[in-house]
């Protein structure tokens, strides 16, 4: 996949970057140490339009190509990986209503989703389907107009302080989940909704992530994304199109390690010389760096291939995760060998930076879950080489 960056792009880096400096970076530290979600922060990126990024300008949203997507979730990321969600997961909610909803659907949500007014929120994890999402237990019931639905979610990204989510339910158990699972919009101030629990996480402590349940909770049939039958293919196209965005993120965190190793190194003394002046530190900034940059270039040609609508798109994004996230783990743990014991504590960056990557690893699929991907990816296209 063929991509170029613009001046269009290089410009919203430099807004982006300037602002993550200014406003978000300063706030990383307090946000980490107070789990609270930074309700100021959601407010200013609302402010600059950077919520709006997904949606078309019809809706209010700014209607920004993913390359330009992916930028603004990486630099903010360089910043602050929990702030970098807020326009990740508006995204990820609104992404089933922009894949497979109605006009009226997209007229009725996207306007508040693009100005920020109201969150989003997607919720398929379930305490015993993660990986296995086909084993989701949660239903729905057709009751006249209405769908019921009862049931509880697990791992659910911003589930407790959304407005909206796009949800999914067995319309016909006995089907299971690949055939009879259905997509549905839920408001979040429906009876019998509730979001009872939020996780004590290791990173990303000011992003609540949250178990949520459905007691009776009833939605009207005209919120259904697509037919009866089809979540399973709208939660997948989904993914396929959102790992993207982790990628990116999993690329930020990378940046902003490597930036503080280099910081650090060039400015502490020992042995009468720099850090940065041993050559076995130097060794392991250009690593640092280099990986940082092919998982930004990988990530990047994901990117294009979204855009084109590759027909071999899970190859690219479930590549660019795999990657990019393995990267993040790895550039975070030797920033904080670069910095020694003080990579250690709290007073700098990149201990908050490496527990912050390893959830790259894990949420929009575990990179176990990406080789399988890729793999079978690998193996199609053989099949299809063999057949010609």
């Amino acid at each position: 996949m063929t991509y170029r960056l613009t001046d269009e792009h290089l410009e919203l880096r430099a807004m982006v970057r300037e602002l993550a400096e200014e406003r978000i970076a300063p706030r990383a530290a307090g946000i980490d140490e107070s789990a609270e979600f930074p309700w100021d922060l959601k407010e200013l990126l609302a402010q600059q339009d950077l919520l709006g990024t997904a949606f078309g300008e019809a809706y209010g949203g700014t209607d920004l190509d993913q390359l330009s997507q992916v930028i603004l979730v990486e630099e903010i990321a360089r910043a602050d990986a929990t702030t970098s969600l807020i326009p990740i997961v508006q995204k990820l909610g609104a992404l089933p209503i922009l894949l497979a909803g109605n006009d009226e659907q997209k007229t009725r949500y996207f306007p508040r989703l693009a100005s920020g007014e109201w969150l989003a929120a997607f919720a398929l994890t379930e305490a015993a389907a993660g990986s296995d999402v086909a084993s989701n237990r949660m239903r729905a019931t057709r009751d006249g107009d209405d769908y019921v639905l009862n049931g509880s979610k697990r791992f659910i990204t911003h589930g407790s302080i959304a407005n909206l989510i796009t949800a999914f339910a067995l319309t016909d158990p006995e089907a299971g989940g690949r055939k009879g699972m259905s997509a549905f919009i839920v408001e979040t101030d429906t009876p019998g909704f509730a979001a009872p629990r939020v996780e004590h996480k290791m990173g990303i402590r000011g992003s609540p992530t949250a178990e949520l349940t459905f007691d009776d909770v009833r939605v009207p049939a005209a919120n259904r994304l697509g037919d009866e039958g089809e979540g399973f293919k709208i939660a997948m196209a989904t993914l396929d199109r959102s790992r993207l965005a982790i990628a990116a993120q999993a690329v930020g965190i990378s940046q902003g390690a490597v930036d503080a190793a280099l910081s650090y190194a060039a400015d502490r003394q020992q042995f009468g010389q720099r850090v940065s002046d041993f050559q076995g530190i130097q060794f392991m900034l250009a690593d640092m760096a280099s990986q940082t940059e092919a998982a930004r270039q990988l990530t990047y040609a994901a990117a294009a291939a979204i855009e084109a609508d590759a027909p071999d798109l899970p190859y690219w994004t479930s590549s660019a995760k795999l990657v990019a996230g393995d990267t993040a783990m790895r550039v975070t743990t030797d920033a904080v060998q670069v910095l020694g014991g003080y990579g250690y504590i709290t007073e700098y960056p990149v201990e908050r930076m490496m527990r912050d990557a390893k959830i790259t690893q894990l949420y929009e699929g575990t990179q176990q879950i990406q080789r399988l991907i890729v793999a079978r990816q690998l193996l199609a296209r053989a099949g299809a080489g063999a057949r010609r």
